[in-house]
């Protein structure tokens, strides 16, 4: 499955001046919504991400993903290992649990984004559900920006990857898009200023 050329072919793989979650810059932006608004292709992505858990042999009680971004592709994931879903959200500014979703003492969770590039959303999350109880088991996304190691790649974890080393990171392609600290971003010095075309933006 050749994800570079799904999210071409969707208009997903943009170019220009971006704002990323984890408040870097970067002239590539994934806008994986454009992906998953066709839900054939989404069971379809979710269904090979869960050929890989299933293969590494990696027992999950339920799937939970950070709102907004992650709702789509945690959700068919979720259908695709025959596991229930659950999502975290923000409540003045903190990642929560609501909606009378509960964990359980000792349940093994997955947490799902639709990309991860340091991890930062997907750790909030992490953090929430192993504060109830449960026992987060790993991560996964349909696309990893680069800067974790994921299973089944020989890109090299940096400095910034927030997920942590004990844990196996599940995706199905790697973009290692240029990823910029807002101080040193050459867009930014040609006097370009950053957009922010996913969830917490426009």
């Amino acid at each position: 499955m050749d994800i570079e050329k799904i999210y071409k072919e969707c208009g997903a793989l943009l170019e220009g001046h971006f704002l990323l979650s984890s408040q870097k810059h970067s002239p590539n932006y994934l806008q994986s919504a454009k992906v998953l608004e066709d839900p054939k292709r989404a069971e379809n992505l979710a269904k090979e991400l869960a050929k890989q858990i299933k293969e590494y042999g990696l027992e999950i009680d339920t799937v939970c993903s950070p709102a907004i971004g992650g709702l789509l592709a945690g959700y068919e994931l979720a259908r695709a290992l025959g596991v229930r879903f659950i999502f975290t959200e923000r409540k003045d500014g903190q990642m929560t649990l609501r909606r009378g979703f509960e964990v359980s003492k000792d349940e093994k969770v997955l947490i799902c984004e639709d990309i991860i590039t340091t991890g930062g959303s997907a750790m909030e999350a992490a953090k929430e559900i192993e504060k109830r109880g449960a026992k987060v088991v790993g991560f996964a996304a349909l696309a990893n920006r680069g800067v974790c190691n994921r299973v089944g790649s020989d890109i090299k974890r940096k400095d910034e990857c927030k997920l942590p080393k004990d844990l196996p990171f599940f995706a199905l392609a790697d973009f290692n898009f240029p990823i910029y600290d807002k101080e040193n971003c050459p867009m930014c010095k040609e006097g370009s200023k950053p957009v922010k075309p996913g969830s917490r933006g426009n």
